[in-house]
């Protein structure tokens, strides 16, 4: 998923060949000084940020709309974006923004403090198809719930409410402290959208299929509708297949884009990906496979970029499925997982075994987490124990037409894993969906079997969107409720003495590898490549770069 788990638009998944994109790319105009071919791993699911969490949608949705903060690039810290400082009171539930003067959305509408309520009031009012942990996901981690409940999940909405005070005031009140606040707000999901245009095109219009995947019903965030935010560009089109152009925007607060045009064109294939590169017809993509960095490095026109490793690559573990409420069971699957086996031959010396959800750099990483290595006896050992005739069943889901920063070959992964479960007392039954539309959906929905292969890049550098994310609250995706383990993170949450925090969150890593709602196994660092004479781009530990940096030398 995104960072890391994620949100689908019902859009029609493509799957490129590397001739179709060599059609696609003699169709369009060659890379000019002022216009950049970006290669996507798969197409964006929406533009409306309040509903997506996957990375290819994140990464357009970035150039297009702000949040009242941001991250200095590069970096997780905290910097001002459309708000210039920020002042919390009241024990830390009050929070005031001094914002940006003289701002205006890409569709002319002022953007001031009512702007700002409305946007906070939007996501605060989602009810049906949008108040669900598979479509306005960001926003029911963070915040907790909605106005008026959802069905089937647990409530208990963190805001209270937004009032503002003049046109450069934004005063927020929640209902509690929250240590992870301002550094949430971060995220794109909260980036900043033009009321008029949400409300002329439908944004708040949708559906939610019994699978958890989510359409829209408007034109707002749709291919060859709208998406209006403040950011240094704007939407100019899409189309599935072909592809999605973003211009600069002229009238931006800021620093102006050096270049005109960006082209996002969806090239799921890795080897398609690498080739247009080589040829030309694109200048930069993601998630490049670790067995092809050597072939670019030998090419005197190219270079590689590394992204700090900020990600977790892991199997969800479903107890709504029986018998994987048994302990014993999902003890089974973790030690008959060759996770290192996983590691070594398919992440090029570019990952590490992961062995809690949240990588070392984060603070409440733990060392003495139990650990499971890959023993196909103990496995067997342990489902007999539980009382189970081997071998056992075991639906198995992973996706396809895509690559992540922490699965750049989901196939390939999932074929040795189902080997080494085979070899483990389990029958594996093999089931795949494409990333786009339905594959992260049904994963939230827990729609997507027993196991199924999924992960997580973190958004902004606090535990709480690790391990707070995944299991601060009752979710679709893991089946299960445990409210000891849910009591300790909501109080790490608001824990505002760091060493207090810290130990508390060590504590959570060892009770979930205890308890074992999945199984992580890898931590990478993801690389970038592009033609050398592209410069400006800045690898984010959290998968999201502006393009207003980047231009062309020589």
């Amino acid at each position: 998923m995104r960072k890391g788990l994620k949100v689908l638009l019902a859009v029609v998944a493509v799957a490129l060949t590397a001739t179709a994109v060599t059609l696609a790319a003699n169709s369009s105009s060659s890379a000019t000084s002022d216009t950049l071919v970006f290669g996507a791993a798969s197409e964006p699911t929406s533009l409306d940020g309040a509903v997506v969490s996957d990375g290819e949608s994140l990464r357009v949705i970035d150039q297009i709309t702000e949040g009242l903060v941001g991250l200095k690039n590069g970096t997780t810290v905290i910097v001002p974006k459309l708000a210039t400082s920020w002042r919390a009171s009241n024990g830390g539930r009050v929070w005031s923004f001094k914002l940006r003067r003289g701002v205006t959305f890409q569709d002319g509408t002022p953007f001031n403090a009512k702007a700002v309520c409305a946007n906070f009031d939007r996501w605060y009012n989602f009810t049906g198809a949008f108040a669900s942990d598979s479509t306005s996901y960001y926003y029911y981690t963070v915040f907790g719930g909605y106005k008026k409940a959802a069905k089937g999940l647990g409530n208990s909405p963190l805001y209270r409410s937004c009032r503002a005070v003049g046109d450069s005031t934004a005063v927020i009140t929640l209902r509690r402290p929250n240590a992870s606040f301002l550094g949430a707000l971060s995220l794109t999901a909260f980036g900043m959208q033009s009321p008029t245009a949400m409300t002329k095109y439908g944004a708040d219009k949708g559906t939610l299929s019994k699978d958890g995947v989510f359409t829209p019903g408007g034109q707002y965030g749709v291919p060859g509708g709208v998406a209006v935010g403040t950011g240094p560009f704007k939407l100019e089109s899409w189309k599935i297949g072909d592809k999605l152009v973003i211009v600069r925007n002229d009238s931006y607060w800021g620093k102006k884009a050096f270049l005109r045009r960006v082209i996002f064109r969806a090239i799921p294939d890795n080897a398609a990906r690498l080739q247009a590169l080589q040829t030309g017809e694109i200048q930069g993509y993601d998630l490049v496979e670790p067995q092809d960095i050597a072939t670019i490095k030998k090419d005197s026109k190219l270079k590689v970029l590394d992204r700090p490793a900020f990600n977790v690559a892991y199997v969800t573990i479903n107890q709504a499925v029986k018998p994987f409420d048994n302990l014993l069971v999902r003890q089974a699957v973790a030690y008959g997982l060759d996770r290192a086996g996983v590691v070594k031959t398919f992440y090029a010396g570019r990952g590490t075994v992961a062995n809690e959800f949240m990588p070392p750099e984060v603070v409440g990483y733990s060392k003495t987490v139990k650990k499971y290595t890959y023993n196909p006896e103990k496995a067997k050992q342990l489902l007999r124990q539980a009382g189970l005739t081997l071998p056992v069943e075991v639906e198995f889901w992973y996706p396809t037409d895509v690559s992540r920063p922490y699965m750049p070959d989901p196939a390939r992964n999932f074929q040795a894993f189902a080997a080494s479960l085979d070899k483990s007392g389990f029958k594996v039954i093999p089931k795949s969906a494409p990333w786009a539309p339905d594959y992260v959906g049904r994963v939230q929905a827990g729609t997507a079997g027993a196991l199924n292969l999924i992960g997580w890049t973190g958004d902004f550098g606090d535990p709480d969107n690790f391990i707070g994310t995944f299991f601060r609250t009752k979710q679709g995706q893991w089946g299960f409720n445990n409210p000891q383990l849910f009591t300790l993170l909501n109080k790490a949450l608001i824990e505002t003495n760091l060493a207090k925090r810290a130990a508390m969150y060590r504590q959570a890593n060892n009770m979930i590898m205890n308890f074992l709602p999945g199984v992580p196994y890898a931590h990478t660092k993801p690389a970038l490549a592009f033609q050398k004479n592209v410069v400006g781009y800045i690898p984010s530990p959290v998968s999201l770069e502006p393009f207003s940096t980047v231009r062309f030398v020589g």
